[in-house]
Protein backbone atom coordinates (compact mmCIF):
# COMPACT_ATOMS: atom_id res chain seq x y z
CA UNK A 1 0.00 0.00 0.00
CA UNK A 2 1.19 3.69 -0.62
CA UNK A 3 1.46 5.77 2.37
CA UNK A 4 1.50 9.40 2.28
CA UNK A 5 5.02 9.81 4.51
CA UNK A 6 3.28 12.35 7.03
CA UNK A 7 0.48 10.02 7.88
CA UNK A 8 0.65 7.77 10.69
CA UNK A 9 -2.23 5.15 8.87
CA UNK A 10 -1.56 2.36 7.14
CA UNK A 11 -1.63 2.72 3.55
CA UNK A 12 0.16 5.64 1.46
CA UNK A 13 2.53 7.32 3.68
CA UNK A 14 3.50 10.90 3.19
CA UNK A 15 6.92 11.10 4.22
CA UNK A 16 6.49 14.37 6.66
CA UNK A 17 5.50 14.17 10.40
CA UNK A 18 7.65 11.79 12.31
CA UNK A 19 5.53 8.54 12.41
CA UNK A 20 6.85 5.30 14.78
CA UNK A 21 10.27 4.82 15.35
CA UNK A 22 11.64 1.95 13.04
CA UNK A 23 10.95 -1.55 14.53
CA UNK A 24 14.05 -3.18 16.15
CA UNK A 25 12.83 -6.44 15.28
CA UNK A 26 12.75 -5.93 11.37
CA UNK A 27 14.98 -8.08 9.33
CA UNK A 28 17.87 -5.13 7.68
CA UNK A 29 17.94 -6.01 4.06
CA UNK A 30 20.91 -4.58 2.64
CA UNK A 31 20.75 -3.37 -0.79
CA UNK A 32 23.31 -2.64 -3.54
CA UNK A 33 22.87 1.17 -3.06
CA UNK A 34 26.67 1.35 -1.82
CA UNK A 35 27.63 -0.82 -5.16
CA UNK A 36 25.79 1.50 -6.94
CA UNK A 37 27.48 4.51 -5.65
CA UNK A 38 31.22 2.82 -5.91
CA UNK A 39 30.16 2.16 -9.84
CA UNK A 40 28.69 5.30 -10.74
CA UNK A 41 31.82 7.12 -9.04
CA UNK A 42 33.78 7.35 -12.23
CA UNK A 43 30.68 8.11 -14.28
CA UNK A 44 29.64 11.07 -12.56
CA UNK A 45 28.15 10.09 -9.48
CA UNK A 46 29.52 11.31 -6.10
CA UNK A 47 27.52 10.83 -3.47
CA UNK A 48 30.10 12.29 -0.70
CA UNK A 49 30.19 14.78 -3.13
CA UNK A 50 26.86 15.54 -3.55
CA UNK A 51 25.92 15.77 -0.31
CA UNK A 52 28.65 18.34 0.49
CA UNK A 53 27.22 20.12 -2.25
CA UNK A 54 23.17 19.94 -1.41
CA UNK A 55 22.68 19.06 2.12
CA UNK A 56 23.63 23.12 3.15
CA UNK A 57 20.43 23.75 1.06
CA UNK A 58 17.75 21.25 3.36
CA UNK A 59 15.91 22.21 5.93
CA UNK A 60 13.83 20.65 8.58
CA UNK A 61 10.19 21.89 8.80
CA UNK A 62 8.21 22.12 11.97
CA UNK A 63 4.66 22.35 11.64
CA UNK A 64 2.28 23.21 14.57
CA UNK A 65 -1.33 22.03 14.57
CA UNK A 66 -2.47 23.58 17.90
CA UNK A 67 -1.75 21.10 20.27
CA UNK A 68 0.10 18.50 17.66
CA UNK A 69 3.26 19.01 15.48
CA UNK A 70 5.07 17.51 12.70
CA UNK A 71 8.15 17.65 10.85
CA UNK A 72 9.40 17.01 7.45
CA UNK A 73 12.01 18.72 5.25
CA UNK A 74 12.59 21.00 2.72
CA UNK A 75 15.24 22.71 0.49
CA UNK A 76 16.01 26.24 -0.32
CA UNK A 77 15.60 27.26 -3.84
CA UNK A 78 16.66 31.29 -3.63
CA UNK A 79 18.49 33.69 -2.00
CA UNK A 80 15.37 35.37 -1.00
CA UNK A 81 14.75 32.93 1.19
CA UNK A 82 12.22 31.10 -0.82
CA UNK A 83 11.70 27.33 0.37
CA UNK A 84 9.80 24.37 -1.46
CA UNK A 85 8.50 21.19 0.90
CA UNK A 86 5.77 19.60 0.32
CA UNK A 87 1.93 20.99 1.12
CA UNK A 88 0.90 18.00 3.53
CA UNK A 89 3.86 19.22 5.77
CA UNK A 90 2.62 22.01 6.56
CA UNK A 91 -0.94 21.53 6.04
CA UNK A 92 -3.61 18.40 7.10
CA UNK A 93 -6.98 17.29 5.23
CA UNK A 94 -8.34 15.01 3.07
CA UNK A 95 -8.41 14.96 -0.29
CA UNK A 96 -11.33 16.74 -2.06
CA UNK A 97 -11.82 18.47 1.20
CA UNK A 98 -10.47 22.04 2.12
CA UNK A 99 -6.89 21.85 3.82
CA UNK A 100 -5.97 23.08 7.47
CA UNK A 101 -2.90 25.14 7.36
CA UNK A 102 -0.58 24.71 10.34
CA UNK A 103 -0.96 28.10 12.83
CA UNK A 104 3.00 27.93 12.73
CA UNK A 105 5.91 26.51 10.56
CA UNK A 106 9.50 26.74 11.68
CA UNK A 107 12.29 25.88 9.38
CA UNK A 108 15.59 24.35 11.17
CA UNK A 109 18.89 25.07 8.68
CA UNK A 110 21.68 22.73 8.98
CA UNK A 111 23.99 25.87 10.75
CA UNK A 112 21.36 24.91 13.74
CA UNK A 113 19.50 27.98 12.94
CA UNK A 114 15.82 27.90 13.30
CA UNK A 115 13.43 30.59 12.53
CA UNK A 116 9.67 30.84 11.63
CA UNK A 117 8.52 30.96 8.06
CA UNK A 118 5.20 32.09 6.08
CA UNK A 119 3.48 30.00 3.74
CA UNK A 120 3.09 31.89 0.48
CA UNK A 121 1.07 29.54 -0.77
CA UNK A 122 0.12 25.75 -1.25
CA UNK A 123 -0.72 23.28 -4.36
CA UNK A 124 -2.52 20.56 -3.13
CA UNK A 125 -2.88 19.37 -6.85
CA UNK A 126 1.02 18.56 -7.17
CA UNK A 127 1.19 18.43 -3.27
CA UNK A 128 3.67 21.36 -3.05
CA UNK A 129 4.14 24.40 -0.99
CA UNK A 130 6.67 27.39 -0.82
CA UNK A 131 7.96 29.11 2.50
CA UNK A 132 9.71 32.41 3.03
CA UNK A 133 11.78 33.24 5.41
CA UNK A 134 13.56 36.18 6.22
CA UNK A 135 17.16 36.03 4.59
CA UNK A 136 18.84 38.57 6.71
CA UNK A 137 21.47 36.82 8.92
CA UNK A 138 21.38 33.59 7.20
CA UNK A 139 23.16 31.44 5.26
CA UNK A 140 21.55 30.43 2.25
CA UNK A 141 22.89 27.89 -0.31
CA UNK A 142 19.68 27.34 -2.87
CA UNK A 143 19.39 24.21 -4.76
CA UNK A 144 20.01 24.01 -8.60
CA UNK A 145 17.15 22.47 -10.23
CA UNK A 146 17.09 20.03 -12.98
CA UNK A 147 14.79 18.88 -15.64
CA UNK A 148 12.35 15.48 -14.53
CA UNK A 149 11.86 14.95 -18.46
CA UNK A 150 14.81 13.57 -18.90
CA UNK A 151 15.22 11.25 -15.80
CA UNK A 152 15.83 7.80 -16.93
CA UNK A 153 15.66 4.16 -15.29
CA UNK A 154 18.51 3.21 -13.77
CA UNK A 155 20.18 6.14 -12.95
CA UNK A 156 21.78 6.67 -9.15
CA UNK A 157 20.07 8.98 -7.09
CA UNK A 158 20.53 10.71 -3.92
CA UNK A 159 17.79 11.74 -1.03
CA UNK A 160 18.41 14.28 1.78
CA UNK A 161 16.12 15.16 4.92
CA UNK A 162 15.15 14.42 7.78
CA UNK A 163 13.81 10.48 8.27
CA UNK A 164 12.34 9.95 11.46
CA UNK A 165 13.72 13.75 12.55
CA UNK A 166 17.34 12.58 11.75
CA UNK A 167 18.50 15.96 9.74
CA UNK A 168 20.43 16.31 6.74
CA UNK A 169 20.12 12.49 6.28
CA UNK A 170 21.32 10.90 2.95
CA UNK A 171 19.94 8.07 1.16
CA UNK A 172 21.41 6.86 -2.40
CA UNK A 173 19.95 4.68 -4.68
CA UNK A 174 18.63 4.38 -8.00
CA UNK A 175 15.74 5.71 -10.21
CA UNK A 176 13.25 2.59 -10.33
CA UNK A 177 10.48 3.72 -12.12
CA UNK A 178 9.29 7.00 -14.62
CA UNK A 179 5.62 8.13 -15.22
CA UNK A 180 4.17 6.83 -11.97
CA UNK A 181 1.11 8.24 -10.92
CA UNK A 182 0.26 9.01 -7.34
CA UNK A 183 -1.88 10.53 -4.56
CA UNK A 184 -2.33 14.24 -4.47
CA UNK A 185 -4.26 16.09 -2.17
CA UNK A 186 -7.41 16.37 -4.39
CA UNK A 187 -9.16 13.44 -6.43
CA UNK A 188 -6.85 13.75 -9.25
CA UNK A 189 -3.40 11.98 -9.30
CA UNK A 190 0.29 13.81 -9.88
CA UNK A 191 1.17 12.55 -13.12
CA UNK A 192 4.83 11.28 -14.43
CA UNK A 193 6.20 10.76 -10.84
CA UNK A 194 9.67 9.27 -9.77
CA UNK A 195 10.26 6.05 -8.45
CA UNK A 196 12.77 5.35 -6.40
CA UNK A 197 14.69 2.45 -4.31
CA UNK A 198 16.37 5.10 -2.01
CA UNK A 199 15.29 4.90 1.51
CA UNK A 200 12.39 7.27 2.15
CA UNK A 201 11.10 6.98 5.84
CA UNK A 202 8.45 9.00 7.67
CA UNK A 203 10.26 12.72 7.93
CA UNK A 204 11.76 12.42 4.51
CA UNK A 205 8.69 14.23 2.74
CA UNK A 206 9.76 17.73 1.20
CA UNK A 207 13.18 16.77 0.61
CA UNK A 208 15.24 16.55 -2.58
CA UNK A 209 15.48 13.76 -4.82
CA UNK A 210 19.07 14.98 -6.26
CA UNK A 211 20.57 13.29 -9.49
CA UNK A 212 24.08 12.73 -10.41
CA UNK A 213 25.05 16.13 -11.76
CA UNK A 214 23.56 17.42 -8.59
CA UNK A 215 20.59 18.76 -9.61
CA UNK A 216 17.19 18.55 -8.33
CA UNK A 217 14.94 16.50 -10.14
CA UNK A 218 12.20 15.80 -7.67
CA UNK A 219 10.76 16.39 -4.43
CA UNK A 220 10.11 13.34 -1.95
CA UNK A 221 6.57 12.61 -1.45
CA UNK A 222 5.38 9.02 -0.59
CA UNK A 223 5.89 5.63 -0.33
CA UNK A 224 4.68 1.91 -0.31
CA UNK A 225 4.78 0.16 2.40
CA UNK A 226 3.14 -2.41 4.33
CA UNK A 227 4.86 -1.38 8.00
CA UNK A 228 5.03 2.15 7.59
CA UNK A 229 8.55 2.31 7.04
CA UNK A 230 10.90 2.40 3.88
CA UNK A 231 10.70 -0.40 1.46
CA UNK A 232 12.24 0.51 -1.49
CA UNK A 233 9.78 2.06 -3.06
CA UNK A 234 9.16 5.76 -2.48
CA UNK A 235 8.02 8.50 -4.99
CA UNK A 236 9.01 11.67 -5.74
CA UNK A 237 6.87 14.89 -7.33
CA UNK A 238 8.56 15.51 -10.53
CA UNK A 239 10.42 18.67 -10.58
CA UNK A 240 9.13 20.23 -13.45
CA UNK A 241 5.59 19.74 -12.22
CA UNK A 242 7.08 21.29 -9.10
CA UNK A 243 8.43 24.53 -10.90
CA UNK A 244 5.35 24.68 -12.56
CA UNK A 245 3.53 24.90 -9.39
CA UNK A 246 6.19 27.56 -7.92
CA UNK A 247 6.42 29.78 -10.42
CA UNK A 248 2.35 30.34 -9.97
CA UNK A 249 2.76 30.38 -6.12
CA UNK A 250 5.00 33.26 -6.10
CA UNK A 251 2.46 35.53 -8.33
CA UNK A 252 -0.65 35.22 -6.07
CA UNK A 253 -0.18 32.22 -3.60
CA UNK A 254 -2.68 29.78 -5.84
CA UNK A 255 -1.56 27.10 -8.42
CA UNK A 256 -4.75 27.05 -11.19
CA UNK A 257 -5.03 23.88 -13.78
CA UNK A 258 -6.14 23.40 -16.73
CA UNK A 259 -9.48 20.87 -16.78
CA UNK A 260 -10.73 19.05 -19.68
CA UNK A 261 -13.53 16.94 -17.71
CA UNK A 262 -12.92 13.60 -18.85
CA UNK A 263 -12.46 10.03 -16.62
CA UNK A 264 -10.61 8.08 -19.68
CA UNK A 265 -8.20 4.49 -19.60
CA UNK A 266 -4.83 3.88 -21.94
CA UNK A 267 -5.43 1.67 -24.64
CA UNK A 268 -3.59 -2.00 -25.19
CA UNK A 269 -3.91 -4.01 -28.13
CA UNK A 270 -6.18 -6.50 -26.57
CA UNK A 271 -8.91 -4.09 -25.55
CA UNK A 272 -8.33 -2.18 -28.77
CA UNK A 273 -9.30 -6.00 -30.43
CA UNK A 274 -12.45 -6.60 -27.67
CA UNK A 275 -13.82 -3.17 -28.17
CA UNK A 276 -13.00 -2.55 -31.73
CA UNK A 277 -11.65 1.36 -31.28
CA UNK A 278 -9.67 1.29 -34.89
CA UNK A 279 -6.94 3.45 -33.42
CA UNK A 280 -4.23 1.66 -31.22
CA UNK A 281 -2.96 4.78 -28.92
CA UNK A 282 -5.07 7.36 -26.72
CA UNK A 283 -6.78 8.11 -24.00
CA UNK A 284 -10.26 6.51 -24.47
CA UNK A 285 -12.86 8.83 -22.37
CA UNK A 286 -15.40 6.59 -20.32
CA UNK A 287 -17.20 9.06 -18.95
CA UNK A 288 -17.43 13.18 -18.39
CA UNK A 289 -18.48 15.07 -15.28
CA UNK A 290 -21.33 17.23 -16.15
CA UNK A 291 -21.17 20.75 -17.27
CA UNK A 292 -17.00 20.16 -18.10
CA UNK A 293 -15.24 21.67 -21.09
CA UNK A 294 -15.11 18.53 -23.06
CA UNK A 295 -18.81 18.05 -22.59
CA UNK A 296 -19.58 21.45 -24.42
CA UNK A 297 -17.28 20.52 -26.82
CA UNK A 298 -19.14 17.61 -28.11
CA UNK A 299 -16.55 15.22 -26.71
CA UNK A 300 -18.35 11.84 -26.70
CA UNK A 301 -18.22 9.57 -23.31
CA UNK A 302 -18.62 5.56 -22.80
CA UNK A 303 -21.87 4.01 -22.48
CA UNK A 304 -23.27 1.08 -21.04
CA UNK A 305 -20.81 -1.31 -19.02
CA UNK A 306 -18.96 -4.27 -19.86
CA UNK A 307 -16.32 -6.50 -18.03
CA UNK A 308 -13.10 -7.64 -19.36
CA UNK A 309 -9.94 -8.96 -18.20
CA UNK A 310 -10.87 -8.15 -14.67
CA UNK A 311 -12.10 -4.22 -15.03
CA UNK A 312 -15.14 -2.87 -16.51
CA UNK A 313 -15.30 -0.53 -19.59
CA UNK A 314 -17.95 1.55 -20.88
CA UNK A 315 -18.05 1.25 -25.24
CA UNK A 316 -18.46 3.95 -27.60
CA UNK A 317 -16.57 7.16 -25.67
CA UNK A 318 -14.45 8.69 -28.23
CA UNK A 319 -10.46 8.17 -27.73
CA UNK A 320 -8.11 11.52 -27.38
CA UNK A 321 -5.64 11.58 -29.39
CA UNK A 322 -3.73 15.02 -29.74
CA UNK A 323 -4.24 17.43 -27.40
CA UNK A 324 -2.82 20.75 -29.06
CA UNK A 325 0.27 19.50 -30.92
CA UNK A 326 0.89 16.92 -28.83
CA UNK A 327 0.03 13.11 -29.48
CA UNK A 328 -1.85 11.41 -26.40
CA UNK A 329 -0.31 7.84 -25.61
CA UNK A 330 -1.85 7.01 -22.26
CA UNK A 331 -4.08 8.74 -19.60
CA UNK A 332 -0.92 10.31 -17.93
CA UNK A 333 -0.12 12.00 -21.50
CA UNK A 334 -3.34 13.90 -21.36
CA UNK A 335 -2.58 15.17 -17.97
CA UNK A 336 0.40 16.50 -18.56
CA UNK A 337 -0.23 17.75 -22.25
CA UNK A 338 -3.33 20.02 -20.23
CA UNK A 339 -0.64 20.92 -17.70
CA UNK A 340 0.32 23.25 -20.98
CA UNK A 341 -2.38 25.28 -20.66
CA UNK A 342 -4.25 28.08 -18.37
CA UNK A 343 -7.57 27.79 -17.92
CA UNK A 344 -9.83 29.90 -20.05
CA UNK A 345 -7.41 29.02 -23.34
CA UNK A 346 -8.93 27.58 -26.39
CA UNK A 347 -6.95 24.29 -27.26
CA UNK A 348 -8.11 21.90 -30.47
CA UNK A 349 -8.74 18.08 -29.67
CA UNK A 350 -7.55 15.75 -31.68
CA UNK A 351 -10.18 12.58 -31.11
CA UNK A 352 -10.98 9.23 -33.03
CA UNK A 353 -14.72 8.56 -33.31
CA UNK A 354 -15.37 5.02 -34.78
CA UNK A 355 -12.39 5.11 -37.24
CA UNK A 356 -12.60 8.79 -38.22
CA UNK A 357 -10.45 11.51 -36.90
CA UNK A 358 -11.76 14.23 -35.92
CA UNK A 359 -11.16 17.93 -33.93
CA UNK A 360 -13.28 19.74 -31.66
CA UNK A 361 -11.95 23.09 -30.05
CA UNK A 362 -12.37 23.44 -26.21
CA UNK A 363 -11.90 26.41 -23.95
CA UNK A 364 -10.56 24.53 -21.28
CA UNK A 365 -11.73 25.33 -17.71
CA UNK A 366 -10.44 25.58 -14.22
CA UNK A 367 -10.01 22.16 -12.31
CA UNK A 368 -12.42 22.16 -9.51
CA UNK A 369 -12.07 20.90 -6.23
CA UNK A 370 -13.13 16.86 -5.34
CA UNK A 371 -13.57 16.49 -8.93
CA UNK A 372 -12.13 13.31 -10.86
CA UNK A 373 -10.72 13.33 -14.13
CA UNK A 374 -8.45 15.23 -16.67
Amino acid sequence: MRRLLAVASAGVAFAACGGSSPDPTATSTPTSRAEVVTSQAEGGFDARQIYEQEAPGVVTIVSLFGSEAGEGSGFVVSDEGEIVTNAHVVSTGEAGEPLRKASEVYVEFADGNRVEARVIGQDPNADIALLRVDPKGLELNPLPLGSSEKVRVGEPVAAIGSPFGQAQSLSVGIVSAVDRAVASLTEFAIAGAIQTDAAINPGNSGGPLVGSDGRVIGVNQQIQSRSGGGEGVGFAVPIDTVKRSIDQLREDGTAAYAYLGVSSVPLYPQLVDKFGLKVEQGAWVQALNPGSPAAAAGVRGGRGREAFQGAVFASGGDVITKVGDAPIESADDLSRSLARYKPGETVPVEINRGGERQSVDVKLGERPAGSVGG
